[in-house]
């Protein structure tokens, strides 16, 4: 195993395999950052991933070109976040049993219209996807230059997401008033700061981002739809929100350290036939649970996180 990480060309490989399971939950990590922000928890990453996912497949299935899947499982993504926005922000539903009915409701719906769509030869299919596009110059740096500048534009979109999100949040006005509505939105909306306006908008940016993450799933991994493919992706996005104390940054940072201990077991799955290969799946999990028990200490989330607001009550 020592061996990985004095070999350049294998430690090469192992860092880029770390990355590119790492991406979709970047993505959604980002998108659940935005909506807790704003006082929004959202539980259902999950299945605005899978339906991201399921988007992405048919935009290209029918149109024949990544590009298109892209629009339609961003905007699968947000059409299954505008299910919280109405429920969670309008109608005052609470949060986590909406997010939790959004990921049973779309993991039921995808699977049916997967079959309905793709028919038969749904497990067969190879849609078109996003290729490598190396960055010349950079991609020769030894090492981490094909792991960073030799990947294709779903990941150069989440190398610009990460930083412009920070910037916006903590270097904007917006992102002021997120900040804002999040740790006290009777103040904002005394500020002139319309809170429901906010949380509409951040719960579907985190729509976005998740059906983001799901297009790199189809779009840039196995290149068709199965079901239920984003198996708990989202879940850990929800752990690496947590671990990166709502910070753009800090998320990011914890889906890295996911996506290292998730490549690191499928290296020793390979290297241990003999032991029975649940042991090593469950090791990225135990890793982010250990991780958020021993690391985070004791987080403290956006003071009117999943709390619905009534302007009345003021």
């Amino acid at each position: 195993m020592i061996e990985i990480f004095l070999d350049p060309a294998l430690l090469t490989d192992f860092l880029r395999t770390s990355l590119r399971l790492s991406v979709p939950i970047v993505f959604a990590a980002v998108g659940g950052v935005l909506s807790e922000r704003s006082g929004v928890y959202n539980i259902g990453l999950e299945g605005m991933m899978l339906a991201g996912a399921f988007g992405a497949a048919v935009g290209a299935f029918f149109f024949d070109t990544p590009f298109a899947g892209v629009v339609t499982g961003a905007m699968c993504g947000m059409l299954a976040a505008l299910i919280l926005a109405v429920l969670g922000v309008s109608l005052g539903v609470n949060q986590i049993v909406t997010g939790i009915a959004i990921n049973l409701f779309v993991l039921g719906l995808t699977s049916f219209l997967s079959r309905v769509v793709f028919g038969a030869q749904a497990n067969t299919l190879n849609l078109q996807g996003f290729k490598p596009l190396a960055i010349p110059g950079l991609i020769s740096i030894p090492v981490i230059g094909p792991v960073f500048f030799g990947q294709d534009l779903l990941v150069y979109l989440m190398y610009a997401v990460v930083p412009l999100l920070y910037f916006m949040m903590f270097a904007t006005p917006w992102g002021l008033n997120i900040r804002a509505v999040g740790e006290n939105p009777r103040a904002a909306d005394t500020a002139g700061v319309s809170v429901n306006a906010v949380r509409y908008a951040c719960v579907l940016g985190s729509g976005l981002f998740a059906g983001l993450g799901g297009c790199f799933l189809v779009l840039s991994q196995v290149f068709l739809f199965s079901e239920n493919m984003s198996a708990g992706k989202g879940f850990i996005a929800l752990a690496a929100v947590i671990l990166g104390r709502w910070n753009p940054v800090g998320a990011l940072l914890a889906c890295l350290l996911f996506g290292f201990f998730d490549a690191l077991q499928l290296r020793l799955q390979f290297l241990n036939p003999e032991v029975p290969h649940e042991i090593f799946v469950a090791m990225p999990y135990v890793v982010s649970i250990l991780a958020l028990v021993g690391l985070v200490g004791r987080p403290s989330p956006p003071a009117a996180a999943g709390i619905p607001y009534r302007r009345e009550a003021k």
